[in-house]
């Protein structure tokens, strides 16, 4: 059985499609079709079922990708332990909300270049649903998610912490100095957020629905900084984790609300495909992030 037939067969399962394998890997679709059918006729059973050009894993395609993913591990690691390199190198495709991707790069990315210069690192950020999505398939390495606590016989949770979140306001709001504040009270003030239908905004909508409230904010907008600085300049108000608006806190342009019946729970977590392989890059950087930048200033 030839490795290479075995990756370009993980390949077209994670994405669901010869051409996408052929761009991924550099072939030609021919190619991947011959590949697929070489493993095929050597297993003796068909690996995906075929109809009107969409493709799906058989039962014995599914069995399939499993150990697909150990040979390559194995490989891998094989290959790595063979390396006379001591530098650790390797590439990362790291995918986080807007504000966690703006906080690690300012505060992280330089002292992590320096310690490993030949491990490159690629940010992109995304909704929760889409981080999953390309975890599984193999788009990304590893993601941060700010959201509701999620759990997944799929996924390794690498570490994870609840998060602080506030009501905020300008620190001369008329709001500043009340206690024991009602959602009733402030649900008809002008709100930026961040933007609908993704993380924390998500989870805080879901929890003014049980009340049969909605907010329909004057802007979204993902910038978290830009959100904190046009709270703090004008009379509107926002929802932010304390890990974005601590500095203005403390420096009091900003001020937390004392708002008493909302309680709405947010998770950061640390997550990678319990398929992936572990590499030495990967490990680094996990730990790095886990020993360093976890908990968010």
């Amino acid at each position: 059985m030839e490795l290479r037939n075995l990756i370009t067969f993980i390949n077209v399962a994670e994405l669901g499609s010869f051409t996408k394998a052929a761009q991924q890997l550099d072939y030609s679709q021919s190619t991947v079709s011959f590949q697929i059918k070489q493993l095929e006729d050597e297993l003796g059973c068909l690996l995906f079922e075929r109809i009107n050009h969409t493709i799906t894993l058989t039962q014995r395609g599914r069995e399939l990708v499993s150990y697909a993913h150990q040979v390559r591990a194995l490989t891998d690691e094989f290959k790595e332990t063979l390396e006379e390199e001591k530098e650790c190198n390797g590439h990362i495709h790291f995918v986080t909300p807007d504000s966690v991707c703006d906080e690690l790069i300012s505060h992280s990315y330089i002292d992590f270049h320096n310690k490993y210069p030949a491990i490159s690192i690629k940010f992109t950020t995304a909704d929760t649903s889409v981080m999953f999505d390309m975890l599984d398939r193999n788009e990304a390495d590893v993601i941060i998610t700010l959201d509701s606590h999620s759990y997944n016989k799929d996924y390794i949770i690498a570490k994870e912490e609840p998060l602080s979140i506030h009501f905020v306001a300008n620190a001369k709001s008329k709001f500043a100095e009340a206690k024991n504040l009602s959602i009733h009270d402030i649900i008809n003030e002008p709100f930026i957020l961040t933007e609908y239908g993704q993380g924390y905004r998500k989870v805080f909508d879901k929890e003014l629905a049980k009340k049969s409230l909605e907010i329909m904010p004057i802007l979204e907008i993902g910038r978290t900084d830009m959100i904190t600085s046009l709270v703090a300049k004008g009379d509107m108000l926002s929802f932010l984790p304390d890990f974005v608006t601590k500095g203005m806190i403390e420096s009091g342009d900003l001020c937390y609300l004392d708002i008493c019946d909302m309680n709405v729970e947010i998770w950061k977590q640390l997550i990678y495909h319990k398929n992936k392989w572990m590499s030495k890059s990967l490990k680094v950087f996990l730990d790095y992030i886990k020993e360093n930048e976890f908990s968010l200033r």
